[in-house]
């Protein structure tokens, strides 16, 4: 299955959660994706950390492929284009910057890949939105604003499909708090997969987290229609 930009954003803002991470073991790796696949979130960010990252990358993901061909695999922490090629030249479905780069969008678009650039002010998302970005990440989260800024964005700019890294949790509460602001999906990592269930090799234990986030997403938006 081949994943275009249509199939990935309508995946991601299905399962309302993006599972974040990077672990250097690529069993550990691809046991940690068929775990999130199986909590109901295919679409998964591995995250651009350390030397051979882009080599372990290619590794996990021409397994998956082969295995797993629902699972949407994407690359984050992107700061420039060639970083963001190299990555698309292994697959990566989509990429996420922790800052607004427009060299990025541009190459994303080139290959019709993608891009939720990290914004932090209505500038960035103003500017993000012109560079063709369905989808912005606000971070971090919590830091410049939270929910209430959500709130205050889509008051002027209704069209606007954000997406917190940092501040949003699993639980019903937080949940209630940021999707009843209007965001459309969250990046969550160790309050997903945890230190505790890596070390443990508790694959089934990631799995019953990022359920749970899945399901209480749903349960929200169920009871909001």
């Amino acid at each position: 299955m081949r994943h275009n930009r249509l199939t990935v954003l309508t995946a991601l803002e299905a399962q309302g959660v993006a599972p974040v991470f990077y672990h250097p073991d690529p069993e550990v790796c691809l046991n940690i994706i068929r775990a999130c696949a199986r909590g109901g979130a295919p679409a998964v960010e591995f995250t651009n950390r350390g030397d051979f990252a882009a080599d372990l990358f290619g590794e996990i993901h021409r397994e998956l492929i082969r295995t797993d061909p629902s699972v949407v695999l994407g690359i984050g922490s992107i700061v420039d284009a060639p970083t963001a090629a190299l990555y698309m030249s292994r697959g990566a479905r989509f990429v996420v910057s922790p800052c607004l780069v427009p060299e990025v969008a541009k190459v994303c678009n080139r290959h019709m890949v993608a891009y939720f650039p990290g914004c932090g002010s209505v500038t960035d998302i103003g500017e993000a939105q012109e560079l063709g970005c369905e989808i912005v990440k606000l971070f971090p989260g919590s830091s410049v604003g939270g929910a209430d800024f959500v709130k205050a964005v889509l008051g002027p700019m209704p069209w606007t499909k954000i997406m917190p890294t940092g501040g949003v949790d699993p639980d019903e509460a937080s949940i209630a708090k940021w999707f009843g602001a209007g965001i459309v999906a969250a990046g969550m990592g160790s309050k997903l997969i945890t230190d505790a269930a890596i070390k443990a090799k508790d694959w089934a234990g990631i799995e019953a987290n990022v359920k749970l986030a899945v399901d209480n997403i749903a349960a929200f938006r169920a009871s909001k229609k």
